[in-house]
């Protein structure tokens, strides 16, 4: 297997999107005496951001404002009209202040030695270096679908990204959780590497927690990918 490049889905493989909004809704909402199951707000955000960003081609909007957008329309599912402007800004900032996985920084370090390792995404470039930043990882690139135009799983978001490297398809290892990232990147000729995130959505569960298809490696964790692809150099 000739992998050159370690390219990251970061939105939920990298990053803990639902602790981190569970987290600041529910600082948010205390001072007015709220109490909703705020799984069920933040993972009601999630999906109307991610119905609003995937296969867009060439939006005249990013995925900031696409967050910025589904939140209140959120807010007004749940009978959270009341916040504020400012209370609403921060729940919005709290996407830039995410952490990671705590398996991923030592694990993505450790594959950065061998391989160039990047973030390919669908979250706006300022939002991966304000996470990046926070939680001291290191990327050889940022490629997000921003800066092409095209957002995944859009064929031409990984093509793209296999040329800006110098690289052919099946030299790029993309890794992700989420089935539909992997297949299209399977398609587009990448190879792929399903890394289970048990707790992305909290509670209620992933809504795709098994691989569908046959990818060339699956495994529960990042250090375990870290031990099959150097095993596989």
């Amino acid at each position: 297997m000739d992998i050159r490049a370690l390219a990251f889905d970061t939105g939920g493989t990298v990053l803990d999107w639902h602790g981190g909004l569970v987290a600041a809704l529910s600082r948010t909402s205390s001072s007015r005496g709220v109490n909703l199951d705020w799984h069920a707000v933040a993972n009601d955000w999630r999906r109307r951001a991610m119905k609003g960003i995937v296969g867009q081609t060439q939006p005249a909007f990013n995925m900031d404002d696409v967050h910025r957008r589904t939140l209140d329309e959120t807010l007004d599912e749940f009978g959270l009209q009341a916040l504020t402007p400012q209370e609403r800004d921060r729940l919005w900032r709290a996407w830039h202040e995410l952490d990671a996985w705590p398996d991923f920084p030592p694990a993505q370090a450790a594959l950065r030695k061998a391989f160039p390792v990047v973030s390919l995404t669908m979250l706006p470039t300022s939002l991966v270096v304000d996470v990046s930043r926070r939680n001291g990882i290191v990327w050889d690139a940022v490629i997000s679908c921003e800066m092409i135009g095209v957002y995944k799983p859009h064929a031409l978001a990984y093509a793209t990204a296999a040329r800006w490297m110098a690289l052919e398809p099946a030299q790029i290892l993309m890794v992700a959780c989420h089935n539909f990232d992997l297949n299209a990147a399977h398609k587009a000729g990448l190879r792929t590497a399903f890394v289970r995130r048990a707790d992305e959505w909290g509670p209620e569960g992933p809504p795709d927690p098994r691989p569908n298809m046959a990818y060339d490696f699956v495994v529960d964790d990042f250090g375990a990918l870290v031990q099959a692809v150097l095993a596989n150099r």
